[in-house]
């Protein structure tokens, strides 16, 4: 959806595409997809301020669609960087979920209200979702199981170890001090801590898929993974850091979920991982690889949040929402399935010249250790 998803920020001049070009055609349309991504969301916020101006369009309100929204750019993230590639990671609320036991046990068994035991729940969630991640990503790379067959199964296994654990009974042995300082907390008057970590998160990962080899490298792989190969990369190990990375910001999501609902929420996010994926699809991000930037993601995750406040405030049934995010998701992956038809017609051959050009220098000037 911007500039970087199309040629990497950082490529030589050489490589960098002119206006004239077909990719940077591409790269005119990405930044008006960008802003028409912006104008829906700032039309469904004018609506339901014209509706309901005094309920709507409030310091609270708006606090807690953040706050709501807050979770889901973590994971949305990580996803971002899975369906760059081509991917998908239909595990990571079973993940949150299995996280957030796992770290509600060894939080209970230090028996502790303060930091010590919260940092000791970080940790195992991030171990946690660092594992299962590693293990999709093994599956997937090695084993070459189809990651939507490898993701669904590790989604039941996730939730029914879950399950195992705790008889199936949501756990609330939270400490205090992250329910008081991270879940509801203000970092100032009414940012919530929890918007400002997920905003860290969410910078970190710019820097990461548009700043670094890293991303580079991300985008070769969803662009043409045979010709990543063939340039030098190391196609399995990079996907299988794609989705370790994605199985730890699920874990580090499940932290936060302690934090904010103040419970393990079993039963309570068997849609997570579509409304995720349907945020960074909406938010610009190809379905069939090669294209996307979290930017978007973030604002696509925005948009079913955003739907779901306003219909209850407006009194309609929030099951509305997924009829609306469902349309508004269809309508998307047919604008991506024409962008990237017109790109195949004019420059789409360009466009991986010069992603592998630039990925051969750099492999050349720093060669990494894979």
């Amino acid at each position: 959806m911007t500039d970087q998803a199309t040629v990497p920020p950082d490529a030589p001049a050489a490589v960098a595409p002119s206006e004239e070009t077909p990719t940077g055609r591409l790269a005119r349309l990405a930044r008006l997809q960008a802003l028409q991504i912006i104008i829906v969301l700032l039309v469904i916020v004018v609506i339901f301020s014209i509706l309901k101006p005094s309920a709507f369009l409030t310091v609270f309100n708006i606090r807690g669609i953040v706050q709501d929204t807050a979770i889901l750019a973590v994971l949305g993230v990580g996803m971002t960087f899975v369906i760059i590639t081509g991917g998908i990671d239909l595990s990571i609320g079973s993940v949150l979920v299995f996280s957030g036991v796992v770290a509600d046990k060894a939080m209970a068994a230090m028996g502790g209200q303060g930091w010590g035991a919260a940092i000791v729940g970080l940790l195992v969630t991030i171990a946690a979702g660092l594992a299962w991640g590693t293990l999709n990503g093994f599956l997937i790379a090695r084993a070459k199981v189809p990651p939507l067959i490898v993701t669904l199964g590790t989604l039941g296994a996730a939730l029914g170890l879950a399950e195992v654990i705790t008889g199936g009974v949501d756990l609330r042995d939270i400490p205090t001090v992250m329910v008081n300082s991270v879940g509801f907390g203000n970092i100032v008057w009414q940012i919530p801590t929890l918007a400002v970590i997920a905003a860290v998160i969410v910078v970190i990962g710019i820097v990461l898929l548009h700043r670094t080899r890293f991303g580079l490298y991300t985008y070769a792989i969803g662009s043409n993974p045979e010709a990543g190969r063939r340039s030098g990369l190391n196609v399995n190990r990079h996907l299988i850091a794609i989705y370790a990375l994605s199985g730890l910001l699920a874990g580090f999501a499940g932290w936060l979920n302690l934090a904010f609902f103040q419970s393990t929420t079993i039963s309570g996010q068997s849609s997570t991982n579509l409304s995720v994926i349907a945020g960074v699809v909406i938010g610009g991000t190809s379905l069939f690889g090669g294209y996307g930037s979290i930017l978007g993601s973030v604002i696509g995750v925005f948009i079913p949040a955003t739907l779901q406040n306003g219909f209850v405030i407006i009194g309609v049934q929030p099951f509305w929402q997924q009829v609306v995010v469902g349309a508004v998701l269809i309508a998307a992956v047919y604008v991506d399935q024409q962008r990237r038809a017109a790109a195949l017609r004019g420059g789409g051959r360009n466009r991986m010249n010069s992603l592998l050009a630039h990925l051969t220098t750099s492999r050349q000037a720093a060669p990494a250790r894979e």
